[in-house]
């Protein structure tokens, strides 16, 4: 990973219904409606967040 690189992340899926813990994370990632996008650093943090609730969220670009 090259310093300062980008993602998109994207959320696909409604949070409604989902454990708390899901719900967190998405707020982590500044996410809380669908088809809401954010341009997040590329962090190994981040990733770990994506890797959570990949059910959720979709990378759009990299």
């Amino acid at each position: 990973m090259a310093k300062n690189t980008k993602i998109t992340v994207k959320q696909i899926g409604s949070p409604i219904r989902r454990d708390k813990v899901q719900r967190a994370t998405l707020i982590g990632l500044g996410l809380n409606k669908m088809n809401k996008e954010r341009e997040l650093v590329d962090t190994p943090e981040v990733r770990g967040m994506i890797n959570k609730v990949p059910h959720l969220v979709r990378v759009v670009g990299e």
